[in-house]
């Protein structure tokens, strides 16, 4: 009676949800005239203690493979470079700024008569950092929405639209906000899109958003003043 208790216990045990794990075949056979001795329920045990510790493992080691996967990767080689739609050289032929005052380096988006965006490299050899400010060096406000706008006349000073380089002017500005300060070494990544255009007097209402990286740090909408040679 005692072994037939013994066993009832030892097999309700082992069919219990948390030792589903544990395959029949893994048991030592047990004929019905022997009882079930210590070792025997050591050996299971055992068994069942193995396959819990090997799940274990497995569930641990998995997530450490894919971070270093990821890491494989060296930083310089994970960013690509920005696209070039338009560079340096053919910006000058569209605008009439030069230096110190030329604000955009890079064209990487473009919609004639219709929308840009550009980059402008902001770096410490800039001629306003010595005096915008000597212990810390910020990218002057209106600096920002000078480069903006310059972006605007790309966008302007073309045939659809009717701009012309010699007649062509910053008319005014509404709703300008500045959320964050750009310093040197920042990318300065902004986009200008045409709103209204009203050729009969001239007048072009662009709306424009300047970002670094993902940040918001510059907006408003500019007024320009367009007209014919």
């Amino acid at each position: 009676m005692a072994s037939t208790a013994l066993l009832q216990s030892f097999f309700s045990t082992l069919n219990s949800p948390s030792n589903k794990g544990l395959e029949s075949a893994s048991l030592p056979c047990l004929p019905k005239s022997i009882s079930l001795n210590q070792q025997s329920i050591g050996f299971a045990r055992s068994q069942l203690q193995f396959k819990k510790n090997q799940k274990t493992h497995i569930t641990n080691c998995a997530p450490n493979e894919s971070h270093d996967a990821k890491t494989e990767t060296p930083i310089e080689l994970r960013f690509p470079a920005f696209p070039t739609v338009m560079d340096i050289n053919q910006i000058r032929e569209i605008l009439p700024h030069r230096f110190p005052f030329l604000l955009v380096d890079r064209v990487i988006e473009y919609n004639p008569g219709v929308s840009a965006v550009a980059i402008k490299n902001v770096t410490i050899n800039d001629n306003f950092f010595p005096g915008h400010f000597p212990e810390r060096p910020i990218m002057p406000g209106v600096l920002m929405v000078e480069a903006m706008a310059q972006v605007g006349g790309l966008v302007m000073l073309q045939p659809e639209v009717g701009g012309s380089r010699e007649n062509f002017f910053f008319a005014g500005i509404d709703k300008v906000r500045f959320r964050k300060p750009v310093i040197a070494g920042d990318t300065l990544v902004m986009r200008m899109t045409l709103i209204k255009l009203q050729k009969r007097f001239g007048i072009a209402k662009m709306e424009g958003k300047a970002y670094v990286g993902c940040d918001l740090v510059c907006e408003g909408e500019f007024l320009m003043a367009t007209g014919s040679e």
